[in-house]
C-alpha cells in the first residue's frame, strides 16, 4: 500500500518555451529552405525537446510499506533516519553550500522545497538523501509515520 506518491513533472512554462523554440526553428528554416526542410526540422526540435522534458520530468517519489523510492533508488524503512523539510533559504543552503558531496541527490530546480532524509545504515556511506518535493511537510509526516512503524 502506498502512503505517499508524487511525480515531479516539468513545469508548463517549459513546454511553452519548447513550442516557441519549435516555432522559431520552423520560421528560420522556412524562410530560407521552404516547407520541405522547415517542417522536418521543427518536428525534430519538438520531438527531441519533448523527449528531454518527459525524461527530466518523470521523477517519482513514493513511500510504501517497504520503504522510500525516489527515481530508481530505494531506501528500506529499516535504514530510514530522521527527515527534515526545508523551504526558502534553508532549501537553497541545503542544495548549495550545506550539501554533503556523499549525499544522494534527486533535486529539481523548478521545485522550491526539499526534504533531507537521513540514512541510518552503517554499511551505507550515504549520509542522507536530498529530495525535491512540492509538499515537504506532508512527505516528512509520512516518513516519520513510517519510521514509527519500524520502532526507530
Amino acid at each position: 500500500m502506498t502512503h505517499y506518491r508524487e511525480r515531479l513533472v516539468a513545469p508548463v512554462l517549459w513546454w511553452v518555451l519548447l513550442a516557441g523554440l519549435t516555432g522559431s526553428a520552423w520560421l528560420v528554416y522556412h524562410q530560407v529552405y521552404g516547407p520541405g526542410v522547415s517542417l522536418p526540422v521543427a518536428a525534430g526540435v519538438f520531438l527531441l525537446g519533448a523527449a528531454a522534458l518527459l525524461a527530466y520530468g518523470r521523477l517519482l517519489i513514493a513511500v510504501d510499506t517497504d520503504g522510500v523510492t525516489v527515481g530508481r533508488a530505494r531506501l528500506p524503512l529499516t535504514a530510514l533516519g530522521p527527515a527534515e523539510a526545508m523551504t526558502g533559504d534553508a532549501a537553497r543552503t541545503a542544495r548549495g553550500p550545506g550539501l554533503d558531496p556523499r549525499a544522494y541527490l534527486a533535486i529539481r530546480g523548478y521545485v522550491p522545497g526539499v526534504v533531507r532524509i537521513g540514512v541510518d545504515d552503517d554499511a551505507d556511506p550515504t549520509p542522507y538523501w536530498l529530495v525535491s518535493t512540492r509538499r515537504p511537510e506532508r512527505l516528512v509526516a509520512v516518513l516519520e509515520a513510517a519510521r514509527q512503524t519500524t520502532g526507530r
